[in-house]
């Protein structure tokens, strides 16, 4: 079974703004199912209102076919109990998605709206999630 991973939406917007980068490669790691993108419906619909923006115009064509194909990769989960541990509540459903989901990872580019860890899940930034992975 792949590890399982909670991605914060700015790694989204990041993989479709920076071909190449380290949050694009993390993205298409979960979409061919080389790690275990976990979310809830709270989760992926945050990605689609955030995606959508019109700031993200530009990278729209992109950031539709990448969302569509990790809503059929990932690992859909009933979130649990509500927390209560960050400071933005929007952060606070990937928290929720990495208890609910048993998650060993939540990826963000935000690491200040995180606690550092969550039980036995680790909040890092892509550069840290290839560090320990690879």
């Amino acid at each position: 079974m792949p590890v399982r991973v909670v991605l914060d939406t700015n790694i989204l917007v990041s993989a479709c703004w920076k071909a190449g980068s380290l949050e694009e490669r993390l993205l298409d790691m979960a979409i061919r199912g080389e790690i275990a993108a976990c979310a809830t419906d709270e989760v992926l619909a945050e990605y689609r209102d955030v995606l959508r923006r019109p700031k993200f115009t530009l990278i729209r064509e992109t950031a539709d076919a990448k969302l569509a194909a990790l809503e059929a990769a990932c690992l859909r989960v009933a979130p649990g109990e509500r927390l209560h541990l960050s400071t933005d509540d929007d952060d606070n459903r990937f928290l929720e998605c990495a208890a609910a989901s048993g998650a060993s990872f939540l990826v963000t580019g935000n690491l200040r709206d995180y606690p550092p860890k969550l039980g036995a899940c680790r909040v890092m930034n892509a550069r840290m999630f290839f560090d320990v992975m690879v």
